[in-house]
């Protein structure tokens, strides 16, 4: 029975992994490169100036410049410069979701930037897969349900899983792709149980609105306000009398002392005597994820009306969770580690993508017709969900530089340059030999990965580290390109050999 349930996991592992593993493949490439989603935003909109100027004297120019454009506007909101995102943006629409200007934060300007999806596509990417926002969180999470299960199923099939931790056996063909496999994932388990389980967290209240429908009628923002998140009401009537703006910089500095650092503020009801000035903290300081508190002071008196509450058990063990997914903590080493990590979850679903049709290759050579032609769409689908997929990364990249400024719905051309550059991938992947279709996309991506730096826009750190990190991962698919080719003059050497022992 033993044997039974053991044979059970490893077909259960297998065929999960195939069938569901070139979309969570999708997922983690995309959430790897999202640990540096502002880095890239950066890069991708070079007209951003990359100047340290402190958040007081930003805030004091974002204010001048909205009291001379959008004097009547009910809402400013504003983001202030940080360590990441050097930018300066206003805007007056509600939750900063109007209108958008980006400002010079040394004179409080407009200055014109091109329109992009940056880095945040990539963040989007990672948790709807592009889709419908609904519609793609459910089936991302079927997804995570998926990597659950073949976690534990690889767990059970691997009796001595921490033996072969220690086992490597390059150019062995099979083995050698097995043997990576179980030793990334042994080196990686705690961190992919974590960063499964803590995506299903996220989202519980989507996933299982359960306790929300019992407790709170299926009133999601009584349960919020339950928890301490409430918003203070504006007095209509004084939103109707004129009364001058209170100075931000003391009320910032009074926040960062009590939030850390400030991410920017929103203010209602500006020039009126009903003005709120709201103060939220920025990500960083802190594991517990601390998005949607805030302080909140009269914008005329400066004095301080709402304070950050004080979280609940429940509320905050979610926080926590949610915080270590998103790795909002720690700082750049926390975040490169997040990185290295990701980049070996990858490489680890990536070999057990490969490893199943290494592993079946000669079997299906003299099977079926039908048998061949399912055994080539998982070929074809191999290439073009992992190399397909890293070649439209990085050419969203190159169109995010090379599309004309001006051009319309500019967002649009990226993410359409995205998922054209994948298509033809794949459907290169269809017309050309398994191996060659592997070297011709690997080599491409490790060139444009490399010519990167060709484009311009190495004016500041932050831009020559997005820049240095696609060089060194240019040069290591450049590698694994090559290592593909050697490996597939061999066995036909092999079998020269071997007929010219025949003939002698």
């Amino acid at each position: 029975m033993k044997n039974t349930f053991t044979q059970s996991m490893a077909w259960l592992h297998t065929w999960a992994g195939l069938i569901f593993g070139w979309l969570l493949f999708a997922i983690f490439v995309t959430g790897t490169l999202a640990v540096f989603d502002k880095e890239l935003d950066h890069w991708m909109q070079p007209e951003i100036p990359a100047t340290e100027v402190p958040q007081a004297d930003a805030a004091r120019r974002a204010i001048a410049y909205l009291q001379a454009h959008e004097p009547q506007a009910g809402n400013w909101g504003i983001s202030l410069p940080s360590e990441r995102s050097p930018g300066l943006r206003v805007s007056t629409g509600e939750r900063r979701h109007g209108p958008t200007v980006q400002l010079d934060p040394r004179t409080g300007e407009a200055i014109e930037v091109r329109d992009s999806v940056g880095g945040n596509f990539f963040f989007r990417f990672h948790f709807t897969l592009d889709l419908p926002r609904n519609w793609g969180i459910f089936v991302v999470g079927a997804l995570a349900l998926v990597m659950l299960a073949a976690l534990v199923t690889g767990i059970v099939i691997h009796k001595k899983i921490f033996k072969e931790f220690f086992t490597f056996r390059p150019n062995k063909g099979q083995r050698s792709w097995l043997d990576f496999h179980n030793a990334s994932a042994v080196l990686l388990l705690p961190f992919h149980l974590m960063i499964t389980y803590t995506g299903l967290v996220i989202f519980m209240l989507i996933y299982i609105p359960a306790g929300v429908d019992a407790l709170f009628a299926g009133d999601n923002r009584a349960y919020f306000q339950a928890q301490g998140n409430t918003r203070l009401e504006q007095p209509r009537g004084l939103a109707r009398q004129p009364a001058a703006l209170v100075d931000v910089a003391p009320l910032l500095a009074q926040a960062e002392a009590r939030l850390g650092p400030i991410g920017g503020l929103n203010i209602r009801n500006p020039n009126t005597a009903a003005a709120r000035i709201e103060i939220r903290p920025g990500l960083g300081n802190r594991i517990a994820l601390g998005k949607g508190q805030a302080m909140v002071f009269d914008g005329v008196s400066g004095q301080l009306l709402g304070d950050v509450a004080e979280w609940r058990a429940a509320p905050l063990t979610q926080r926590v969770m949610a915080g270590l997914h998103f790795a909002q903590f720690g700082g750049y080493p926390m975040r490169w580690l997040y990185f290295v990590c990701g980049l070996v979850s990858c490489l680890m679903i990536a070999s057990g993508l490969v490893l199943f049709c290494v592993k079946r290759g000669r079997k299906y050579a003299s099977a079926e017709a039908s048998v061949r032609r399912w055994y080539r769409v998982a070929e074809v689908c191999n290439v073009g969900f992992v190399s397909g997929l890293l070649l439209a990364c990085v050419g969203l990249l190159w169109a995010s530089r090379v599309l004309p400024v001006e051009l319309a719905q500019r967002e649009s051309w990226e993410v359409r340059a995205f998922f054209g550059v994948w298509l033809l991938a794949l459907l290169h992947a269809g017309i050309r030999p398994v191996r060659r279709a592997w070297v011709e996309q690997l080599l491409l991506t490790a060139f444009l990965c490399i010519g990167l730096g060709a484009l311009g826009g190495l004016g500041d750190a932050m831009r020559l580290g997005v820049v240095a990190c696609a060089l060194v991962l240019g040069v290591l698919l450049g590698l694994l390109a090559w290592r593909v080719w050697q490996a597939q003059w061999v066995p036909q050497k092999a079998r020269a050999g071997r007929r010219m022992e025949a003939g002698a």
